[in-house]
């Protein structure tokens, strides 16, 4: 069994995201802790954050006061709801959180049943409860409660996700080949995505980039590619590797296959609508590249912006770690083409953006991708980025208009000052 501790200054986000999945009959409340009850037993979002207000008023500055946890045992292991009752007690209960305002929801909507836990990690004071020794004091309460309810110990299962985690390639390190190969045979299993060119900035996270070359051999046009180490500035160092050497996951011919297939799977994927309103959210909260990356960096979607000599943007991808998706701007939105952040970050032009609604009557991730199924922040530790361990829905919840009522305009109104006052020539009235 695993957990994982969520921690974000986004309740609203957390509930909406279990209480979807209850709304479409994916899920259901197992159990509350300290909750104001209703008389029906069903809850709306809005009911359900009233009984944690108490505990963010008092908040004296702890920013991320949300905690999100999931409890996921082995697919094989039959949990009654009864035991995943007593198991979110016992949790909760030895890792401080016992006297706290907490919702269990069980999603039913994968291969495996698992809960998750909705909480706030500050007192009715206000005091922050105490996360030292965090992951080592819910590994050890994950193996008592798999002894206790008889279920298949996880350790063995994360020594196995360990031994696979992929690494940039050091060009310096020496045996460049096998750091390539290490990455690019297995790239294409864990990730979705439609042109050479998604590929390459896939490819760039590790340190890799790749070129297509053509020639003629017994007069007959052939194709392939060629994979070059990059230095830490994103430039060509050392000898190119031809795509034979690692392959053929790496060869021309059977990604042009993972392209077509790729499309094919994400035209019908929704994915693609929620990341365009995540995307063009940040682009309007904040003010500058550092701020726009970063934003999306917490919310596990990595940006890669391609510049040419003059520092004129041409291109720019987005990798969201959540759907395990590699996306053109311009292929989400015509409006997150290249053009555009050159326009904002280089020219102070500033975008006239108007957040995509969504679909509210489907999930973002009705359909099931044909991916490797481990979990890929096993595999993509080094990024370091900071995800909520729930995909984009909770991410969304922070970040629209809706979820944040006059804070969003007040935000947006705030940035375009700050912009304004910093074109100002220095000796200007203010």
């Amino acid at each position: 069994m695993i957990a994982k501790i969520g921690r974000s200054s986004n309740l609203y986000g957390a509930l909406a995201y279990n209480q979807l999945k209850v709304q479409h009959e994916k899920g259901e409340i197992l159990l509350t802790n300290k909750m104001i009850e209703t008389k029906n037993g069903h809850y709306s979002v809005a009911q359900l954050a009233e009984s944690f207000a108490p505990y963010l008023i008092a908040n004296r500055n702890t920013e991320k006061h949300t905690i999100h946890i999931s409890i996921n045992p082995d697919p094989k292991d039959k949990v009654t709801n009864e035991q995943f009752q007593n198991i979110a007690e016992q949790y909760m209960k030895e890792m401080g959180y016992g006297e706290q305002p907490y919702i269990v929801f069980k999603h039913s909507d994968i291969d495996r049943s698992h809960i998750h836990i909705v909480s706030v990690s500050v007192d009715e004071e206000g005091k922050k409860i105490s996360d030292k020794f965090e992951k080592m004091r819910s590994m050890k309460i994950c193996r008592e409660l798999e002894t206790k309810y008889g279920l298949i110990a996880a350790t063995e299962k994360e020594q196995k996700y360990n031994d696979k985690i992929f690494n940039p390639v050091d060009y310096q390190a020496g045996d460049v080949k096998c750091q390539i190969a290490s990455v690019v045979r297995h790239l294409p299993s864990y990730y979705k995505f439609q042109t050479l060119g998604e590929y390459n900035g896939l490819l760039s996270l590790f340190n890799i980039t790749t070129e297509k070359i053509e020639g003629e051999l017994q007069g007959k046009l052939q194709q392939g590619l060629l994979y070059f180490p990059l230095n830490k500035n994103g430039e060509k160092a050392g000898n190119p590797f031809k795509a034979s050497l690692f392959g053929k996951a790496a060869s021309l011919k059977n990604l042009e296959e993972h392209f077509r297939k790729s499309k094919d799977d994400l035209n019908a994927h929704l994915c693609k609508q929620t990341l365009n309103a995540i995307i063009t959210t940040a682009l309007k909260v904040t003010m500058d590249e550092k701020g726009f990356k970063k934003q999306l960096s917490n919310q596990g979607i990595n940006v890669v912006v391609r510049r040419n000599e003059t520092g004129r943007i041409y291109g720019i991808t987005f990798i969201d770690h959540n759907s395990r998706t590699v996306w053109n701007g311009s292929r989400l939105a015509k409006h997150l083409s290249a053009n555009t952040f050159n326009n904002f970050w280089n020219n102070n032009v500033v975008p006239d953006l108007k957040i995509p609604e969504l679909n509210n009557t489907e999930q973002p991730y009705t359909k099931e991708l044909t991916l490797t199924k481990e979990e890929p922040h096993h595999l993509f530790d080094f990024l370091k980025f900071e995800s909520t361990g729930e995909g984009l829905i909770e991410a969304l919840g922070g970040l629209l208009p809706e979820a944040q009522d006059e804070d969003y305009e007040e935000q947006a109104f705030t940035n375009i000052m700050k912009r304004k006052r910093k074109k100002r020539k220095p000796g200007q009235q203010q």
